[in-house]
């Protein structure tokens, strides 16, 4: 059940309870990002939803994750690989315009179905072969998949599954991966912001709310850094799939 109070400044100082579970929820969600490299949109949209208005949660995660691309990204920068970026960027691009044509035109929750069955369908693949069995894809894959993704991202807020396949059969390791997906995750990240400034979905007042945020977001990334640190190739190949299985459960349902 969506509960009255905003995400905005004031709303959060005058309901202490809901701004402690809202901090502990873009904790874990950024816990996640660090130790993986992805996921803190899930699972922050997912459970802030089930406190505040999904209108004002969107745009506020979007800018804790804009600030998640950014640390971690400068805190990578020198792991990233550039070559896949340059082909996953401008695909992303492509893929951001189309996306915004058929959200115009089209019930995306038929088009959400679709999305949640090719990631468990990644997912069952990517287990059968073992993720370090994965073929590995030439650079230029990354244009339709960054175009995938781009249609994922302009439809439902993240185009991370589809560029997290790509990256996996390019066969990155775990610093690699996470640094590269924060380049394309920012991309995504800035264009957005435009997007919902011009559209007056990102206000000041929802500003203010997501500077209250950002202690648990700087506390969830050092956590998570930790984590990240210490786990092998295998474990963190095999929970970026158990996020993935998540994410497509969470389309299909």
């Amino acid at each position: 059940m969506v509960l009255s109070p905003s995400l905005s400044l004031t709303a959060l100082l005058e309901h202490p309870f809901l701004l402690l579970l809202a901090t502990v929820i873009v904790f874990a969600a950024f816990y996640v990002r660090a130790t993986i490299g992805f996921g803190s949109g899930l699972i922050a949209v997912a459970m802030l939803t089930l406190l505040f208005p999904i209108k004002e949660v969107v745009p506020v995660v979007l800018l804790l994750d804009l600030l998640g691309s950014v640390l971690l990204g400068a805190y990578d920068f020198h792991e990233i690989r550039w070559p896949e970026l340059r082909w996953l960027v401008p695909g992303s691009f492509v893929g951001l315009a189309i996306g915004s044509f058929i959200l115009a035109a089209t019930d995306a929750q038929n088009l959400t179905r679709f999305l949640g069955v090719f990631i468990l369908a990644y997912v069952v693949y990517a287990l059968a072969l073992k993720p370090e069995g994965l073929p590995r894809v030439s650079l230029p894959w990354g244009v339709p998949l960054g175009i995938f993704g781009g249609i994922v991202g302009s439809l439902y807020g993240g185009g991370g599954p589809p560029i997290v396949a790509y990256l996996q059969m390019r066969h990155l390791d775990k610093r690699a991966f996470r640094a590269t997906f924060q380049g394309i995750a920012l991309t995504d990240n800035v264009l957005r912001v435009f997007m919902y400034v011009g559209l007056s979905l990102l206000t000041v007042p929802l500003a203010l709310g997501f500077l209250l945020l950002v202690p648990p977001l700087l506390l969830g990334l050092w956590a998570g850094n930790h984590l990240h640190m210490r786990i092998n190739q295998r474990i963190f190949l095999y929970g970026t799939l158990l996020v993935l299985a998540l994410v497509g459960c969470k389309y299909l349902l």
